[in-house]
């Protein structure tokens, strides 16, 4: 390729609108590949983390360490923890209320499981849905670029009385230039984004089942009768 078909002659000889086409899948791409790097890193160290609290939680220790663990903040806890803290409180709070009745009990800890699941899943998906539309609409925009470039080169050869290929080539080759990037911003977006997908899903098939066999464990505390309400409550196992 000679200097005058390179990539950033290209770029620099290319019309304004497709240059701004340009800057915005650039910035776009940036953008999404920040997205990228923040997100892989947040969901090892989630998935991490939950493996650490479950390990705790099936060790033997009572619940009632593990919710003083849990509230007490020593670094940030996992999704599973704070699901966990939220379920352990409501059903604390139903008890020094004097609530005796074990369906009441548990539908109060898992509505406050269910709604501390959705504020996760929120935070778990947060931007993803960003990565989701630079996928979908990067293509676009590209060849939009590419056929407002090569309209452009078609208007500047109607003033020729000779059109050759060295004439028509370079204003084609800027224009295709706009749809290459889209390209790039889009395809490592579509990639992330079913992975992160199917990461997510993972980690939220976990929380469900770590709040169905939780919700079991106080049940069975639920049906123990005893005098202290405060230590109405046994080991995970």
């Amino acid at each position: 390729m000679n200097q005058d078909l390179s990539i950033i002659q290209l770029v620099m000889q290319a019309s304004v609108v497709v240059q701004i086409v340009m800057a915005l899948l650039l910035g776009v791409s940036l953008a999404s590949w920040t997205i990228i790097f923040s997100k892989a890193m947040g969901l090892r160290k989630v998935k991490a983390d939950n493996e650490e609290f479950d390990r705790e939680f099936w060790a033997g220790r009572t619940l009632q360490e593990l919710y003083g663990d849990a509230t007490r903040g020593d670094g940030p806890p996992s999704p599973q923890e704070r699901m966990f803290a939220a379920g352990m409180r409501e059903f604390m709070k139903l008890r020094d209320k004097k609530v005796a009745d074990v369906p009441t009990l548990l539908e109060g800890a898992r509505r406050a499981m269910r709604a501390s699941y959705q504020r996760e899943m929120d935070l778990l998906e947060a931007r993803l849905d960003f990565l989701g539309s630079v996928g979908s609409v990067s293509p676009y925009v590209g060849l939009f670029g590419t056929v407002w470039g090569i309209m452009h080169a078609f208007t500047g050869l109607s003033n020729l009385q000779q059109v050759t290929l060295a004439t028509v080539a370079p204003g084609i080759a800027e224009a295709l230039v706009a749809t290459a990037i889209g390209l790039f911003a889009a395809i490592p977006a579509v990639l992330a984004y079913n992975r992160f997908g199917r990461d997510i899903d993972r980690i939220a098939i976990q929380l469900e089942t770590f709040q169905e066999e939780f919700s079991n464990i106080l049940a069975r505390n639920a049906m123990m009768a005893t005098p202290d309400a405060s230590r109405g409550v046994g080991t995970a196992r």
